[in-house]
């Protein structure tokens, strides 16, 4: 019983390391993708080795970031309590992890086509250079969004194995979104960002600039997400899922308040976990019923 005791613990250590409910970001499109791929309904073999090549890729690269930025997160009051700071894993066998999980990818990846097996390591290359990004440009959360953007193009990619212009479309959202929610979380880091030499748009150009570009980029993604009505010939329940979702874009950027970490973490997780629900949900009953 202690030793099954011992691995439940891991697991629940693992989990929170990489933050797994944070699929709930990337999921959902991935899944609207390959619906629209498939026009329909993916085989059961594609599902399952696109969740696995999914969920592998993420658990890497996640985990990956938090070694990489461990000394960092001591350091910052607001993350010393992670795992790594706090001894609770241990950096080699943090790595280890990393590396069965990006086998996992790999593997999950040759089983769906060719074109996946060989994007594959390419993306392994995208998903884990993330981690500098801070250390030289303030962009790094464009290019945390476009590492997450290649969930939904390599979902449309696990069905057709070719490329289309709709996962990129898709992928752009998934970037823009991504890349706005994690500047207001950035902003949090202001002062210990600047004091470390670390780059994020809020460092960079101050609190409420940082917020507008944050606007800005959310702005851009829901006209593209309007921009898919014509393209994709969705109805009226899609549009009533962007309504929704506008709705809680802005009820996030009001409710910002640096200060204040539970407010930070409902409008930078909480509410985005709920805006991309809303869309899958909306969308798919919009293919499904109205198709």
């Amino acid at each position: 019983m202690e030793y099954v005791r011992k691995i439940g613990t891991k697991i629940k250590l693992y989990s929170e390391l990489v933050m797994f409910s944070h699929t709930l970001f990337s999921l959902p499109f991935a899944v609207i993708s390959m619906v629209w791929a498939a026009e329909g309904l993916p085989s059961l073999r594609v599902m399952l080795w696109a969740l696995v090549a999914l969920v592998g890729a993420r658990n890497g690269a996640n985990a990956f970031n938090r070694v990489v930025d461990r000394v960092f997160d001591a350091e910052n009051p607001r993350t010393a309590h992670r795992h790594l700071p706090q001894r609770l894993l241990d950096a080699k066998e943090v790595l280890l992890f990393v590396v069965i999980n990006y086998a996992i990818f790999i593997f999950a990846a040759a089983m769906l086509n060719s074109l996946c097996f060989i994007l594959s390591p390419v993306a392994i290359f995208l998903i884990s250079s993330y981690s500098y990004t801070k250390r030289f440009t303030y962009v790094c959360h464009l290019y945390l969004g476009f590492t997450i953007a290649s969930a939904p193009i390599g979902a449309w990619f696990a069905v057709t194995g070719q490329f289309a212009f709709t996962p990129f479309i898709l992928g752009t959202i998934v970037m823009l979104w991504i890349a706005g929610f994690d500047i207001i979380y950035g902003s949090q880091d202001i002062d210990f960002d600047r004091s470390h030499r670390l780059w994020s748009i809020p460092s960079a150009f101050g609190l409420k600039n940082g917020l507008r570009i944050a606007a800005g980029l959310h702005f851009i993604m829901v006209l593209l997400l309007i921009a898919l009505i014509p393209i994709r010939h969705l109805g009226w329940i899609y549009i009533i899922g962007i309504i929704l979702a506008i709705l809680l874009l802005m009820t996030e950027h009001k409710i910002i308040k640096p200060a204040n970490r539970k407010r930070m973490n409902v409008a930078s997780y909480n509410l985005n976990q709920v805006i991309s629900m809303i869309i899958l949900f909306c969308t798919l009953c919009d293919y499904f019923i109205l198709k």
